[in-house]
């Protein structure tokens, strides 16, 4: 049993020794070289073009005057989606988990359509919004405030309920209780779907962008789909991952701002 457990812990000191930049320059040595083996094999070559060819289309992409056209727009589109998708799922979890009639009356409704690809509403919005930056705006602000309504719903019910008790034996109001109970404890929740609903976002792009956009990310990637342009398309869809992958940092550090006093387990 001793000899299992100084193994176990030599393995932990070995990985505790390597940095984190160590480790993410592993993380990203292995990519390239498995990016590499797909470019080389037969199956897999057309769908992977390697880097060079990539970097080669970035530099077209840029000349023809698409590229930041392309990037800009979807970012227009993500963000205000993403805003009306927050600044309408925060209010509308809070009173689904407070009041009862609420939740009884919308909660079905949510579980309902949230199990709907965005993709096939589509259609629907475009007859109902037209084309262009609107129905855009619609998908995406539908898509993010279904996952960010469900995910702070389920923080506010997880509230300690003793706390709450305290609270009004203590004489506080139920403005008090939502202000200095209940917004605190949610926190994390509230960091956790904004996180949710940026990934949503950016994965529901591609749908949003087939409402007749002329521009955008996700435009530009059917289009070269079509054509089977595929060193570009990959290039847009790498772009994709780093807009996420950059959110997603920039979101941990406003986690460890705001929820610094909740206590993590290091595995």
């Amino acid at each position: 049993m001793s000899f299992g457990n100084s193994e176990n812990k030599k393995k932990k000191d070995i990985v505790a020794a390597i940095p984190n930049w160590g480790w993410l320059l592993i993380s990203f040595l292995v990519a390239i070289v498995l990016w590499f083996w797909l470019s080389v094999n037969p199956s897999t070559a057309r769908s992977f073009p390697f880097l060079p060819e990539v970097v080669k289309s970035l530099k077209t992409m840029i000349e023809r005057g698409v590229l930041w056209n392309d990037f800009s727009s979807s970012m227009i589109s993500v963000i205000l989606g993403f805003i009306l998708g927050f600044i309408t799922a925060v209010p509308i979890a809070f009173m689904m988990a407070w009041y009862r009639p609420v939740r009884y009356i919308v909660e079905p409704w949510i579980q309902f359509i949230r199990n709907i690809p965005p993709l096939a509403y589509v259609p629907l919005v475009v007859i109902a919004a037209g084309v262009g930056r609107k129905p855009q705006v619609i998908v995406i602000w539908l898509a993010t405030f279904l996952i960010m309504c469900v995910t702070i719903y389920q923080g506010v019910r997880n509230v300690d309920e003793t706390l709450i008790k305290a609270a009004r034996v203590l004489g506080a109001k139920d403005r008090d209780i939502f202000v200095k109970v209940i917004f605190p404890a949610t926190t994390p929740f509230i960091i956790t779907a904004v996180r949710l609903g940026v990934s949503v976002a950016l994965t529901t792009l591609i749908a949003a962008e087939s409402t007749g956009a002329v521009a955008g990310l996700g435009m530009r990637i059917r289009s070269l789909n079509n054509s089977f342009d595929v060193p570009p398309m990959l290039l847009y869809i790498i772009i994709i991952g780093i807009i996420g992958i950059t959110s997603e940092k920039i979101i941990k550090y406003l986690e460890r701002k705001f929820t610094g006093w909740q206590e993590t387990r290091e595995i």
